[in-house]
């Protein structure tokens, strides 16, 4: 998987795929098409989604694999290099590939709003597994796109296309939210091991030496990527990754403050704040009193 495939324009995608490109900037892709090939790193100037439908090797993301199996999707943003490993041996693509260029949707709402599809940052083991219903309604927004690329281009088909790709990708977070719920995974328990990772870092020297745990951190630790993890933490209890953790930051404080024998800048620096005032401002923003007037009034 030595080879690196870059693919910078649609129309070099198509080509790839024996795709006919019917507009420069949006494409379905039709992977049984292609010829056989055997697995190659690729590089992707622009957002991909793949549908696979058939058993190729492993689709890796750096050192990672992605829990990818017939009948899932995977999201890639642009300038995402990703291999597919088929250990040397050659096979036949199947499936297919939605891609659109970020030109397209510069200027519209879909382009003002692609950062909160979280799921083209997600990484390995966090691919979206389809039930056989979900699965006809992507192929049925897919064949919409691939309609107005086919048809007689005019001043709707834009508008249209764009309507439809983001009505695939609001489907997507609707499935992903039934994936948090039901799919049984490693991942299951990750906000059991979120607690216990919090516990044992303020447990830990490491709010001294490396202050407050950041978001990013935390989802390392749990081997996730931060978008997944903050969506996983989302779902599972309605606040933001640094809500909770500024949740339990602040209950700690709250016992840490009763021990007279320490002020109040000491408490910060023993939680991992940079600055007491950084850690007064959050206190009072949460509990409605300073620290100091907190200690008095109890």
């Amino acid at each position: 998987m030595k080879e690196m495939r870059r693919f910078e324009t649609i129309n070099d995608y198509n080509v790839f795929n024996k795709n006919e490109t019917l507009h420069p900037l949006v494409s379905v892709v039709d992977l049984s098409k292609a010829d056989p090939r055997q697995g190659c790193k690729m590089y992707f100037g622009f957002y991909t989604v793949f549908l696979k439908d058939v058993v190729c090797g492993d689709l890796t993301y750096g050192r990672h694999t992605y829990d990818y199996q017939e009948g899932t999707l995977v999201f890639f943003s642009p300038g995402q290099v990703v291999g597919m490993n088929s250990n040397g041996e050659t096979y036949q693509p199947k499936g297919y590939a939605l891609i659109f260029h970020s030109d397209f949707i510069h200027g519209t709402a879909l382009g003002r709003h692609i950062a909160d599809y979280t799921f083209f940052g997600y990484q390995s083991n966090e691919s979206l597994h389809l039930s056989t219903k979900e699965r006809e309604i992507v192929l049925d927004c897919f064949t919409k796109i691939k309609y107005e690329l086919e048809g007689a281009i005019d001043k709707h088909s834009k508008r249209l296309i764009i309507a439809n790709i983001e009505l695939f990708l609001n489907y997507c977070i609707r499935f992903y939210d039934r994936q948090f719920l039901t799919r049984d995974t490693p991942h299951k328990g990750v906000l059991e091991r979120f607690e216990v990772l919090l516990k044992d870092y303020f447990l830990s020297d490491k709010p001294q030496s490396l202050g407050l745990p950041s978001v990013s951190y935390c989802a390392n630790e749990l081997n996730l990527s931060a978008g997944y993890f903050g969506d996983l933490i989302k779902k599972e209890t309605g606040r933001t990754a640094q809500e909770y953790v500024q949740s339990k930051v602040i209950d700690l404080a709250k016992e840490k403050v009763f021990d007279l024998s320490k002020s109040v800048a000491q408490i910060a620096t023993d939680l991992g704040f940079k600055y007491p005032q950084h850690f007064t401002r959050l206190f009072k923003q949460k509990v409605g009193v300073s620290p100091n007037e907190y200690r008095s009034l109890n």
